[in-house]
């Protein structure tokens, strides 16, 4: 099955059984949706049969398994369908229940990978999206949980698994793709601590529990309707739930998942870091539209008022002008700015200075702009409370911005900053002299 285009499924297909925290028979159903639609739960069984999406953001709880809820619309336990759905390639699905919670199967998610090969899956006519992990994103908690993301040019989970006192401690690893989740991944059941079933039950959970549909373990011996299917199949259960728990980002990523004591709290923390860390990202890509008007001058203005040329000159576009007191400019930083083979080479980054005197042009135009002063040069004479808050890398489009302070005969003052996304890269404060040329 090719992997480049989103994929939904060929067609509609059902299963039925018993919900595990609730015990209640539910048929769930796995139906088509079109590019770009994602996952979406839908409650059949209320009025106007209401859709919730499988996002992080429409997480609420995360005992045992993870919930999702709209109002007072709740779907509960929604990580082994999901799971099935992201292993299996499928990226578009709408899941219909006529209840709260879908069927546990066996408590592994092979039923449905069964029920998604029963459906069938399709390419649609759109390119998948799939974010490239290309930093680092780590995260840790007070019980020892901690979830590594780390570059690669695949999808892989490796997953820690320590029970208490260190029972069962299990290590799986192993790259994502539908072969190998069917055959690796998807038949691992859901297990629990036999110390965990009391207080479990008098929380109302796992009410539809049973040994045909999970692994209890008890002291150091596994109590199980078979025997285990794999030695380490607890931490091939966990990399189940977290690649369930992590789609909730809404993204497929490329990228090495790493996870110690994984768990769904620590998980879905993960898949809200995912989702906004991908945001953010997105948000590096400058707005397609350049504000314009009377005061916007381009290349060709600036050069007339800035004496300035390559490769000194670090102002691009003037973008606007709020009277006499204010001014905001473009300076597009790209791999070819001269500076970069010479300042960090295998780090390129721009020269902390160099944004300081990007913002002393920008405040002279503001000042030169102004017609007593023009055909002056402007010279620097002290900067003060100047700092620098974060790189500025190849590809950022640096908006600069300069505010008059005060202007007394021929020496004036602004505020300066440059701005990347939105976010205060550098600051401080610039005095200059206006001098004929």
């Amino acid at each position: 099955m090719a992997t480049d285009f989103e994929h939904t499924l060929a067609s509609s297909a059902k299963l039925e059984g018993t919900s595990l925290h609730t015990g209640g028979k539910v048929t769930l159903s796995i139906n088509p949706a079109p590019v770009g639609h994602g996952f979406k739960f839908r409650r059949i069984d209320l009025p106007d049969q209401p859709f919730i999406d499988a996002d992080v953001d429409k997480v609420k709880t995360v005992e045992r398994a993870t919930t999702l809820a709209e109002g007072p619309v709740k779907v509960h336990t929604v990580e082994h369908v999901i799971s099935a759905l992201a292993g299996m390639g499928v990226d578009n699905a709408i899941i219909e229940m006529d209840s709260n919670e879908p069927p546990i199967g066996d408590g592994s998610s092979r039923p449905f990978v069964e029920l998604i090969k029963k459906a069938g899956i399709v390419a649609q006519d759109a390119p998948r999206r799939t974010w490239e992990i290309r930093e680092p994103i780590h995260q840790e908690s007070g019980d020892g949980c901690l979830i590594t993301i780390v570059p690669s040019k695949t999808f892989r989970v490796s997953v820690t698994n320590v029970g208490p006192d260190g029972r069962f401690t299990q290590y799986f690893s192993s790259e994502v793709t539908p072969a190998l989740y069917e055959k690796e991944i998807a038949p691992a059941r859901t297990f629990v601590y036999y110390e965990d079933v009391k207080p479990l039950l008098e929380k109302g959970l796992i009410k539809g529990g049973s040994l045909e549909n999970a692994v209890v373990v008890r002291g150091n011996e596994v109590m199980s309707k078979e025997a285990l299917r794999f030695p380490n199949e607890f931490a091939r259960h966990k990399a189940l739930d977290l690649i369930g728990d992590l789609m909730l980002s809404g993204k497929r990523i490329l990228g090495h998942v790493i996870a110690v004591k994984p768990g769904h709290g620590p998980n879905t923390v993960m898949a809200a870091t995912v989702k906004r860390e991908y945001s953010r990202m997105r948000s590096m890509v400058p707005p397609i539209s350049i504000p314009s008007g009377e005061a916007v001058l381009d290349i060709h203005d600036v050069l007339k008022i800035l004496p300035h040329r390559y490769p000194f000159l670090l102002v691009d576009r003037i973008v606007d002008f709020v009277g006499d007191s204010k001014c905001t400019a473009i300076k597009n930083v790209t791999i070819n700015e001269p500076f970069f083979p010479g300042h960090f080479p295998n780090h390129p980054v721009m020269p902390g200075v160099l944004q300081l005197e990007a913002m002393a042009q920008v405040s002279s135009v503001l000042m030169l702009r102004k017609p007593e002063n023009q055909g002056k040069i402007g010279y620097f004479m002290s900067a003060d409370n100047v700092k620098w808050r974060r790189p500025v890398l190849p590809g950022d489009t640096l908006f600069i911005e300069a505010v008059v302070i005060k202007i007394r005969g021929s020496i004036g003052q602004t505020r300066a900053r440059c701005l990347v996304n939105g976010e205060v890269v550098s600051e401080g404060e610039l005095k200059f002299a206006l001098v004929a040329s």
